[in-house]
């Protein structure tokens, strides 16, 4: 086997516990393909995004449902050493992508020292609308996004320790501004850590947020990182825990939650006597 189908067949052999089997998982629990849905798989260039495309891809070949794919990769102003990192990985996993580019780095940069705004959450809005956008232009009813399980477990603490409000990362969303999308995270169950073992174990390289923005500091999201590592090391199962935590929602011992509009256990308390 050429390094193209070493890579392919690992997924299916010697990741089959750690990463096709939770894909697979996150593919029937959360209903995230029906047939003759037509994905745009979104790379950014990083190593999830790349097993992203791989595991849909076999799923292709090998599944019981029919279902086209397109892959995108949107260059949002990347450094020149970066873009020939994308294009080597792309040439070595053999995925045939679509690459077009935008001025998002440069626009996030600018409004975040001139507003003071958050360049992250801008540029992953900014980042989502392109790929819609370009998605729909080829004809496409749904994305799919690199989000693994760590970025759902990380996304649940930084809402709870920075915007005081317990909400997750869902698996799949419809879109609000491109009527008849559908945003979908097939690696909703993988871990961070088994990516980067399967990325590791075949010698590949590839860049990371690559954005001058969040490297002049350590940024929210690696604090929690670390957290999640201090948290694990006192119990082994507090990831698991925390992602099981968004299933088992208890409303009657929340003050208060939302939906349409916003509710507290006061509403009906006397009612309950």
């Amino acid at each position: 086997m050429n390094q193209k189908e070493k890579i392919e067949h690992s997924i299916i052999t010697k990741y089959r516990k750690k990463i096709w089997r939770p894909f697979m998982k996150a593919v029937r629990d959360f209903e995230l393909i029906q047939e003759h849905d037509k994905i745009a798989v979104c790379i950014s260039g990083g190593k999830d995004s790349m097993l992203l495309a791989k595991c849909l891809e076999e799923l292709q070949k090998h599944g019981n449902v029919s279902f086209d794919l397109v892959y995108l990769v949107m260059d949002p102003g990347y450094q020149s050493v970066n873009r020939k990192q994308i294009e080597k990985n792309l040439e070595i996993l053999g995925i045939p992508a679509t690459i077009f580019e935008s001025n998002i780095f440069h626009v996030a940069e600018k409004s975040s020292e001139t507003r003071n705004d958050n360049p992250c959450y801008l540029c992953a809005r900014m980042r989502r609308g392109a790929l819609y956008s370009k998605a729909r232009e080829l004809g496409c009813n749904k994305i799919a996004l690199g989000h693994h399980f760590n970025d759902v477990i990380e996304t649940v603490l930084l809402n709870l320790i920075w915007n005081g409000q317990f909400s997750s990362m869902m698996p799949k969303l419809h879109s609000t501004n491109f009527e008849g999308m559908e945003l979908i995270r097939p690696l909703y169950y993988v871990k961070e850590q088994d990516i980067i073992y399967w990325a590791n174990y075949h010698q590949l390289k590839f860049i990371d947020c690559a954005c001058s923005v969040t490297k002049k500091g350590i940024g929210k999201r690696a604090l929690i990182k670390q957290f999640v590592q201090e948290l694990l090391e006192l119990y082994p199962k507090a990831d698991i825990n925390l992602l099981n935590a968004t299933k088992n929602v208890n409303l009657n011992t929340l003050l208060g939650w939302e939906d349409e509009s916003k509710h507290s256990f006061l509403d009906h308390y006397d009612e309950k006597k």
